[in-house]
């Protein structure tokens, strides 16, 4: 997962300065290598940590600590559905491989959700497993951000970028892999 994680970041045109979410992140990941890659960002992760994934905030914590980011690393309980955060409160949100999961819930209010959070003139790069079954037209949400006022959004194939193939993609299940990148 490491080269997905290179992946999202990659993507995010972020300056390193402020304030980092990371919406889903398990066991830390991300989170830890946004730290590592913008040195004075302050990252928040937030979870839901169901028992089936056997992930929790103490488990964050440790890994931040052994990466020496803990100092700029909060990690907290979250449920995407409802950010419990105000409106424009990051200057960059990104989540990775984290909706699909999200049983029952309409994807693209998850996605709102989540930009809802972020301040004017943040960026984001949220991937996952943008199936249309799932997610439906995509092009045309991505369409509507850009009718809202958003800027250099994109819908990017990621498929082949993070996996090295949309065969290998395709196995892990992951085939419709898609990022939404842009500015706020």
């Amino acid at each position: 997962m490491e080269q997905v994680h290179q992946v999202v970041l990659s993507h995010l045109d972020f300056d390193g300065q402020g304030q980092l979410l990371d919406v889903g992140c398990g066991s830390g990941a991300l989170s830890i290598r946004a730290a590592l890659t913008w040195r004075a960002a302050q990252v928040v992760g937030i979870d839901y940590w169901g028992s089936a994934y056997g992930y929790g905030q103490a488990m964050c914590e440790k890994n931040a600590e052994s990466e020496g980011v803990a100092a700029r690393c909060r990690f907290r309980h979250g449920d995407a559905n409802r950010l419990d955060f105000p409106d424009e409160s990051f200057d960059a949100v990104v989540s990775n491989y984290v909706y699909h999961n999200i049983t029952g819930a309409d994807k693209r209010a998850l996605l709102r959700e989540t930009l809802r959070v972020l301040k004017k003139g943040g960026v984001f790069a949220l991937n996952d497993d943008m199936k249309p079954h799932m997610y439906g037209d995509m092009e045309a949400f991505a369409q509507e951000l850009r009718d809202m006022g958003y800027e250099d959004v994109q819908l990017i194939d990621t498929a082949q970028e993070a996996f090295g193939s949309r065969r290998r993609a395709a196995m892990m299940m992951l085939g419709a892999s898609r990022m939404l990148a842009g500015r706020k």
